[in-house]
């Protein structure tokens, strides 16, 4: 017992309540256990016409094997066939999965395989000379699982009835063909009609492509002869208008591709420039100074031996005081990045880790000599000259700061 009939037992009532044109349909408790069950419409058990034609489907429907086809026994009292005891099996009416799961017809593949699953059912029907008459949400039935289409009772059994509309009242009507509510032909169109039907109301909402717009249209046509011809006139009409959308989907989407990839073509094309040609200027002579008998100290550039005593010795004076400048600047930065090199924490280092902080650090010293000779104006060969001197000055300083000839604090082998 599932869920759904255990909610049902405590409230003693019926699951999936359902009238169809013979009966009631329900899931009810029989002897322990629920079983689906049809019971006959008492009001047309007098009726000797719907009695002979509900004995005659009792009598065929065991002999229809196929897979959407629900088999049942009649069950007989006062010689009278009351009810119809449905095979085992979970059969859900249409009406009540699209009240209880309405999101269902938006599922993958649900529109292709409903509507399949129709037009099959109907097709192995006429194939043995039956039409199901009435497809709507109350007469169709989805099993639970895999959402297959069920059928149960043949419309074709009841024809001979006076009262078609009163024999599918309940707006089961609107499902039914025109001729066959007038009491006309019942045929393979007629069925075309009621699954035409059935289809549009079950995807009123849903975003139907372009092949089951007219394949809808084209079935629910008024007249029998603008219908399809059989259900498997319709399937191929189907399948054949979906590949042909298919393929020109798949052929708008190459041109594009094919329109971006020559688009890219010549974007990516080196562009031709049109490159006028022009004269070159004629060429002028210039006149060489040397020759003329230029002198340099026309222009005011007196050579160093010309200079006077005076601007010698200021020259002098000047030179020092940028050397003095340098040689201060350099000493306090040298000390700062020698002061990285010679120290008790890195003197305990592996030699391989020494020489590398100090190869680094030698070229931090060089960098520093060249900005600061740089800023003081001085010749780079004076600059290396005293940064030399301030260097090794230094480093002796440092390396009897901390003993750096004792094993304890030595650099580690």
């Amino acid at each position: 017992m599932n869920y759904e009939e255990l909610l049902a037992t405590r409230r003693q009532g019926r699951l999936y309540q359902t009238e169809l044109p013979i009966g009631e349909f329900c899931r009810m408790q029989i002897d322990g256990k629920y079983r689906s069950v049809v019971h006959v419409r008492k009001e047309m058990l007098d009726n000797i016409k719907f009695g002979e034609a509900l004995k005659a489907e009792c009598d065929r429907n065991l002999s229809l094997a196929d897979s959407h086809i629900i088999h049942f026994r009649p069950v007989v009292e006062q010689g009278e066939i009351t009810r119809l005891d449905l095979e085992p099996g979970q059969y859900v009416p249409l009406c009540h999965v699209l009240n209880e799961h309405p999101a269902i017809v938006a599922e993958p593949h649900f529109m292709e395989q409903f509507t399949r699953g129709l037009l099959e059912a109907a097709a192995f029907l006429h194939s043995h000379g039956l039409r199901y008459v009435c497809f709507s949400p109350q007469t169709v039935f989805l099993r639970k699982g895999d959402q297959a289409v069920m059928l149960l009772s043949c419309g074709s059994y009841y024809q001979a009835l006076s009262d078609q509309k009163a024999f599918y009242a309940d707006g089961k009507a609107d499902y039914v063909a025109p001729e066959v509510l007038e009491g006309g032909t019942v045929d393979e169109r007629c069925d075309i009609y009621s699954i035409g039907k059935l289809l549009e109301t079950v995807f009123a909402d849903a975003q139907l492509p372009l092949a089951y717009r007219k394949a809808f249209k084209k079935a629910t046509a008024q007249m029998p002869e603008d219908r399809y011809a059989s259900p498997e006139d319709m399937l191929r009409s189907i399948d054949r208008r979906r590949g042909t959308y298919r393929s020109l989907v798949t052929l708008a989407v190459a041109a594009v591709v094919a329109l971006l990839v020559v688009g890219l073509y010549f974007d990516l094309m080196p562009e031709q420039e049109n490159i006028e040609f022009v004269k070159p200027a004629p060429h002028t002579a210039t006149d060489d100074l040397i020759d003329d008998g230029f002198r340099p100290e026309d222009l005011g550039v007196v050579p160093a031996d010309s200079m006077s005593e005076e601007a010698v010795a200021t020259q002098r004076e000047y030179n020092a005081k940028a050397e003095e400048i340098f040689r201060k600047r350099y000493e306090k930065e040298a000390d700062r990045i020698l002061s990285k090199i010679y120290n008790s924490k890195n003197m305990g280092n592996t030699e391989k880790n020494f020489r590398a902080m100090s190869e680094s650090n030698v070229k931090e010293l060089l960098k520093a000599q060249e900005e600061l000779a740089a800023d003081a104006a001085i010749d780079p060969a004076r600059s290396h000259a005293i940064a030399t001197e301030i260097i090794e000055r230094l480093t002796n300083q440092k390396k009897a700061a901390i003993g750096m000839g004792s094993n304890a604090n030595g650099v580690q082998k």
